[in-house]
């Protein structure tokens, strides 16, 4: 593919976004190609979600301007927009337990009135989608009885289903294994190349980044500091200075693509110093509820803990791979003194508590009754969906907890969306830190 030669579907100009005080995103400048994958990279708080954020509108630039297609995207209607741009978010969580294949004929809305019914053709292209995203086999399914991966996949399939030329994704590896990861993202490169789609992914992992994007943008900070195929770009130096790491860059003898051996961090002498959004913020979840929000929360500069979360669960992985303080417990066991203790520590230093929609059982009720004691001081938000009634497995007894949180005074959010809104007008930027 010949970017230099493609229309161009996206074009960001000096685009600046910023949180309150705090610069989120500086003067970034970028387009992505018909028939184009670009991987969006870079450390916990470049600017990555930020960047995707405003392509879709969901934030109001500062400065600078982002156009769809040659046009200004702030022109668009909410129906022509998604015509145009398809998402798939890090996590979406089904309110209803609705037919997979019903799910994925969402993604038609764009193109009907208030009370058209669907057509042959909409149908044809949600059984297309189905089998295209390896789900063709569940479309009878409901959405809830999914698995995290599959349920990725679902969103995906809803994603193409609306046929844009322009699809953004949000760390869509995040909830899949290794095998799903390669097949997922296997799949988004076949769709690029064969139907000139344009793809713009914030991708974590160097490695799959590198093998499947035909150009990756550098994030660092909220300053673009790359942009170029990944053979070209990705140097020791690169990872040096933005990743703060010492890794041995080497090439596949079969596909010639770079790929990465980390070897240790490296000792940064001069670091750039960054403002923090706020905190901390501690974040009570486990069973991979959680995880979406620690990276997200990070992501945009929030200093984070979590807990009480088990050890190798999903959550604890995620919080360990992003060096948070938290409470852990061994796994399969009730919530330990020493654990709860640690947690009521992490509770205590918080500016702000957030409920991850976890599973509740009798050996993790205790993570929603300590914290009871410091909602009236300390703000606390719950995130809802699934709802509570579909998360208590312990004979209501996470009902009760969970409206004894409510009664108290802590309040409902419906998503990480609304989370991060509240989170960045309650909480005062920390200054600078590195």
């Amino acid at each position: 593919m010949s970017s230099a030669s493609s229309a161009v579907s996206l074009h960001c100009d000096d685009l600046t976004v910023r949180y309150g005080e705090r610069v989120a995103l500086s003067g970034v400048t970028l387009s992505a190609h018909a028939g184009e994958f670009l991987a969006l990279a870079g450390p916990n708080g470049s600017g990555k979600t930020t960047l995707l954020r405003a392509v879709l509108g969901f934030l109001t630039p500062e400065r600078g301007r982002v156009e769809l297609f040659g046009r200004p995207s702030e022109g668009l209607s909410a129906r022509e927009r998604a015509q145009k741009v398809a998402w798939v978010p890090q996590m979406e969580s089904p309110r209803d337990n609705v037919r997979l294949y019903d799910y994925v004929l969402y993604g038609r809305f764009p193109y009907h009135g208030p009370l058209d019914a669907d057509s042959g053709a909409d149908r044809a292209i949600a059984r297309r989608v189905l089998a295209e995203v390896g789900l063709a086999d569940r479309s009878q399914d409901g959405i809830l009885s999914l698995s995290g991966g599959e349920r990725q996949r679902a969103t995906l399939a809803r994603a193409l289903a609306q046929t844009t030329p322009l699809l953004l994704l949000d760390e869509p590896t995040s909830h899949l294994d290794i095998a799903h990861q390669l097949d997922l993202l296997g799949r988004v490169r076949t769709l690029s190349q064969e139907r000139s789609v344009s793809v713009v992914a914030a991708i974590h992992d160097l490695n799959l980044a590198a093998r499947f994007a035909d150009r990756i943008v550098v994030l660092s900070h909220g300053r673009l500091v790359a942009d170029g195929p990944p053979g070209e770009i990705l140097s020791d130096d690169l990872l040096a200075r933005v990743w703060g790491i010492s890794a041995d860059l080497r090439r596949d003898p079969r596909s010639g693509a770079p790929y990465l051996i980390p070897q240790h961090l490296l000792s940064m002498s001069a670091p750039v110093p960054r403002e923090r959004a706020g905190g901390p913020v501690h974040v009570v979840g486990g069973g991979g509820a959680a995880s979406p929000i620690l990276r997200i929360l990070t992501e945009e500069g929030f200093l984070v803990s979590a807990g009480v979360l088990p050890l190798l669960d999903s959550d604890a992985e995620a919080a360990e791979a992003l060096a948070l303080p938290v409470a852990i417990e061994v796994p399969f066991a009730p919530l330990s003194d020493e654990a709860r203790a640690r947690n009521r520590s992490l509770l205590t230093a918080a500016q702000a508590i957030v409920v991850a929609p976890f599973a509740v059982g009798p050996s993790n009720l205790a993570n929603l009754e300590d914290v009871r004691p410091f909602v009236r001081t300390t703000p606390t938000y719950l995130v809802r969906q699934p709802p509570i009634h579909d998360r208590d497995f312990c004979g209501g007894a996470a009902i009760g907890a969970y409206t004894a949180l409510l009664d108290a005074g802590a309040t409902e959010v419906a998503d990480a969306t609304e989370l991060l809104r509240v989170l960045h007008a309650r909480l005062k930027p920390l200054g600078t830190a590195a």
